[in-house]
Formats: C-alpha cells, sequence, structure tokens
C-alpha cells in the first residue's frame, strides 16, 4: 500500500540538506518554477521550497505557491528517483492560476523521471 503522506522525512530541514542540493545540482525547469535536484541514498525523497519574498511579495501568495507544489511532489513523490530538490519560483509566478503551476510541476516531474530511468 502506498502512502501518500508528506512528513518530516520527506523535507528538507536544515541548512546543511539545502546546501548539499546547492552545492553541485541537477537543474530542470520551466517558464516559472526551476527545481534543483541532487540524488540523494536514502529512501525518502526529500522537498525544499525557497520562494523569495523578492520573486513573490506577499505572504498569501507566497503561501499558496508552497501548497500547491507540496501537494504536487505528495502525489508524484513515488514515481520519482530517490532525490533530494530545492523549489524555487521566478518572478510572476503568483500571477498563475493553481491549474497553471500544476501543469508546470508535471511536465517537471515527468522531465526529472526520464532523466533518471531513461
Amino acid at each position: 500500500m502506498i502512502s501518500y503522506k508528506f512528513e518530516r522525512e520527506s523535507r528538507l530541514l536544515t541548512p546543511g540538506h539545502f546546501q548539499a542540493v546547492f552545492s553541485k545540482p541537477i537543474r530542470f525547469g520551466s517558464s516559472h518554477i526551476t527545481i534543483l535536484i541532487s540524488p540523494n541514498l536514502d529512501e525518502n525523497n526529500r522537498l525544499g521550497l525557497a520562494i523569495a519574498k523578492k520573486r513573490v511579495k506577499l505572504a498569501v501568495q507566497r503561501n499558496r505557491i508552497k501548497r500547491q507544489i507540496r501537494e504536487s511532489f505528495r502525489l508524484n513523490q513515488h514515481n520519482l528517483p530517490h532525490i533530494d530538490m530545492v523549489v524555487m519560483v521566478k518572478s510572476g509566478t503568483d500571477k498563475l492560476e493553481n491549474s497553471e503551476i500544476n501543469r508546470q510541476l508535471e511536465k517537471i516531474w515527468r522531465k526529472v523521471i526520464q532523466r533518471f530511468n531513461g
């Protein structure tokens, strides 16, 4: 039985975790979203969010974007290879509808799966 939970183990928590991804990442992106990936040896995929106030001014919008990313990750984590990832957004992401954010994330997940399994 696959669990679709998003638990503490599924998150990058410490500055060290983030630094490991930032040090030598593989980059995937769309017009508004960039995902930095680094392979990990854990069983879990881990997600970190770096949504800069400079890119998305309002906290309400930053939180909405984070919720969309977390939910998309939660539903797709079992298809992804064992990776740590940091998701960043570009300016203008706050203008996108939730459905468009999800569409861009789905495209990126497919690219990641192809890259690691292909």
